[in-house]
């Protein structure tokens, strides 16, 4: 049985309505959105020829004076003597102490050669001290020792700062 109402039948309309809805999606879907897609799509980039960079490394000449440079090298011994001694006051990994005692090392045989003949001898004596307790520090693997290590360290700072801080020296630089 079909309903009309004067004419109109609903059941055919709302049919009607479907099949235009459909037809009108399935025509916008097949146009696309051709501006859409263009506007997020990545476009290519102009390559221009690319020159490579050549890097030539410049050496710089120490510009510091004798006296500067003896003043840094003590410092920077100084401070890896501090380090030393905290390190071995902490009971830090042993690297690190034999790190800090190379270090140490390294910056009083600069010192040592900015110094005249004498000094250079009494500087000697305390860098074997140095290096003896290196040896120490290495063959002290598990810290047993490090009590004995801290004491010697310190004085060994003690002597050094006593008798080659840059006023005591600065006579016999060359």
């Amino acid at each position: 049985m079909k309903i009309k109402i004067n004419g109109w039948q609903p059941a055919s309309a709302l049919r009607r309505l479907v099949l235009l809805s459909v037809f009108f999606s399935f025509f916008f879907s097949s146009l696309g959105c051709d501006a859409f897609v263009r506007k997020f799509t990545r476009k290519k980039k102009k390559t221009e020829p690319h020159e490579e960079m050549v890097l030539t490394p410049q050496e710089y000449k120490c510009t510091l004076s004798k006296d500067e440079l003896y003043r840094q090298h003590l410092l920077y011994w100084k401070s890896w003597q501090d380090e030393l001694i905290e390190a071995l006051n902490q009971n830090i990994s042993q690297k690190k102490k034999v790190s800090c005692v190379n270090e140490a090392i390294k910056n009083l045989m600069q010192m040592r050669g900015l110094l005249n003949a004498e000094k250079q001898k009494q500087l000697n004596g305390y860098i074997d001290q140095m290096q003896q307790l290196r040896d120490s520090i290495e063959s002290d693997s598990y810290g047993s020792d490090s009590a004995n290590n801290r004491c010697r360290a310190e004085q060994l700072r003690m002597y050094i700062l006593r008798g080659f801080s840059y006023n005591k020296v600065k006579d016999s630089l060359i």
